[in-house]
């Protein structure tokens, strides 16, 4: 049998086969393991799945410049596809589906619960390992073994940084404003139940994706007269336009967004910092100078600027523990990746040392939980990010 140019993608049944045959070291210069990007790369959460996709290609990057993944003892080389998820569940799956169509096992992403749950039944048909974001209360589950989290939803972080936000802007009440989909329903209750343990009256309000006129919102708001408001994770474009609105139809209370990064696009939109005011946000990851110089092996790798939005770094932490867990099984085989990967420390060279979380929420302890951070601007000028230790114990 002659095999020369031919590309492989890492189902664990062809490498397996591949490597049986008598020809292997013809085929281990040519063995390629892809790993499928599922994010959304257009629309207002557009900037999320940008740093979702940059991040993959650099740790695909990484992988192959130390010569990492080798199946059955052979080299192998990483490739990325990645598909517009178009943030929504069909999008997603349709994604899942062309992937799995190619073979691909290995999926980094998506970001919302929509798509989570549009990915989940196709990955479990198809065998595909998936690390995923969503703060969905389903996000994980024992009956999807081969599903993880990259990072802990708002019941391993809501908590710390209301209490700061509380402390900063003696906040007693809060409306939550949120998409009304699980990618809002989700982490809105969540947060909402967190105000209320420390004492601060929440309501929730929520709205249409694809809205930009939020006056109506913003009328309820203000006759509400809440002391504060929280975008949870309304996208960035969302949020910059409500904060923006809110300002202008006189709303003058701390504004907060316990759903996610964007600041820098929230900002933009609204109209600068000093339009912001008082914001209070989640920083999935706290942003030293260890954590900033995968920025600079970025620029290094690829030749161009990382990604902007901050979710970036918490991806490369994630991706980077799929591939070391491929590594370390030295298989394609998901359910051998998989049970490495939950025997792995959590530990990143950039970000420092984790924890498994997940099981009181989800019943399954594959939450990745790393240091995080509170972004805090006051009185129109950004504050230093606050850092806070990674979530443990749930």
């Amino acid at each position: 049998m002659s095999i020369t140019r031919r590309s492989l993608l890492l189902s664990g049944a062809a490498v397996g086969a591949a490597l049986a045959g008598s020809n292997t070291s013809v085929l281990a210069a040519e063995q390629e393991l892809t790993l499928g990007v599922v994010g959304v790369l257009s629309g207002p959460a557009a900037q999320w799945g940008l740093a979702l996709r940059g991040a993959v290609e650099f740790v695909a990057a990484e992988a192959n410049r130390d010569g990492l993944i080798k199946i059955g003892g052979a080299p192998c080389k990483v490739n990325v596809v990645a598909i517009d998820s178009k943030y929504t569940a069909e999008g997603a799956a349709a994604a899942a589906n062309t992937l799995a169509g190619q073979g691909v096992k290995f999926i980094i992403g998506p970001i919302g619960s929509p798509e989570l749950t549009g990915v989940k039944p196709i990955a479990k048909r198809n065998l595909m390992l998936v690390m995923g974001n969503s703060y969905a209360k389903d996000a994980l589950s024992p009956q999807m073994p081969l599903v993880f989290h990259v990072g802990p939803g708002p019941s391993g972080w809501a908590d710390p940084i209301i209490k700061i936000a509380k402390q900063k802007f003696g906040i007693k009440s809060v409306v939550l404003v949120a998409p009304n989909d699980q990618g809002g329903t989700d982490i809105a209750s969540v947060d909402a139940d967190a105000y209320k343990k420390n004492g601060i009256a929440a309501t929730e309000e929520y709205y249409q994706r694809g809205t930009t006129n939020f006056a109506p919102i913003v009328t309820r708001i203000m006759n509400a007269k809440p002391e504060a408001v929280d975008l949870a994770s309304s996208p960035p474009g969302d949020a910059g336009i409500m904060v923006k609105q809110l300002r202008q139809a006189g709303f003058e209370g701390p504004i907060g967004r316990l759903g996610g990064p964007g600041y820098s696009e929230i900002s933009r939109v609204a109209g600068g910092d000093e339009v912001l005011k008082d914001f209070y946000w989640y920083e999935p990851v706290f942003i030293d100078e260890k954590a900033q110089q995968i920025a600079d092996d970025y620029k290094k790798l690829l030749g161009t600027e990382r990604p902007e939005n901050n979710l970036f770094f918490q991806w490369v932490s994630g991706a980077r523990m799929v591939v070391k867990a491929i590594a370390k099984a030295g298989t394609a085989d998901t359910a051998k990746v998989a049970e490495a990967l939950r025997a792995l420390p959590v530990s990143d060279p950039n970000l420092g040392a984790g924890h498994w979380i997940g099981q009181d929420f989800f019943g399954i302890n594959q939450e990745l939980s790393f240091p995080f951070g509170v972004g805090l601007v006051t009185g129109g000028k950004l504050q230093p990010t606050m850092r806070v230790e990674a979530a443990g114990g749930k």
